[in-house]
């Protein structure tokens, strides 16, 4: 699985290597983290990756990505699948930045390119939620495609789906 190309972004697969990275909070020499990466939700994602990878294998297409700006190639957060598609073709998602980038659109531009692969890799629908009093993420959601299908006490849940 290669990298995904958007605009100003790369969502890049995360690998055995990296994960070990961010769950370790201590990157290689080669690794270009923006400050505040990983975050928390980074760190608990690169362990779950691992534990999936180690008892079922490689997830991708439908796993983690780290977020890199294509101007400096800086991991500025996340966006990924919580696991393959289920029996109905339906998967769900999640994502964050550091702080210091978000804003920028960033987190709607990446999600929009996960959705992209999720419709051609044959997922008949993503799903997503957030906080009621996370409007940010909600406003993501919304940007990248995706409409509020419901809400309980604690959460409003977007969706997108398509015919297969």
């Amino acid at each position: 699985m290669g990298d995904l190309m958007t605009e100003r972004l790369v969502l890049h697969p995360i690998s055995v290597d990296e994960a070990e990275q961010m769950a370790a909070g201590r990157p290689d020499a080669e690794a270009r983290w923006e400050p505040g990466f990983p975050t928390e939700g980074d760190v608990s994602v690169a362990k779950r990756f691992l534990e999936h990878f180690a008892s079922t294998g490689n997830p991708q297409p439908f796993g983690p990505y780290v977020i890199r700006r294509r101007s400096d190639h800086r991991a500025i957060g996340g966006v990924g699948f919580h696991r393959p598609p289920d029996e109905h073709g339906n998967v769900t998602i999640g994502y964050g930045l550091v702080p210091s980038a978000r804003g920028k659109g960033y987190a709607s531009e990446a999600l929009r390119a996960l959705l992209s692969l999720a419709r051609a890799e044959g997922a008949a629908s993503v799903q997503g939620d957030a906080d009621h009093d996370n409007t940010a993420s909600q406003h993501v959601m919304r940007a990248a495609g995706m409409r509020q299908v419901g809400e309980d006490e604690r959460v409003r849940y977007f969706a997108v789906s398509w015919s297969r």
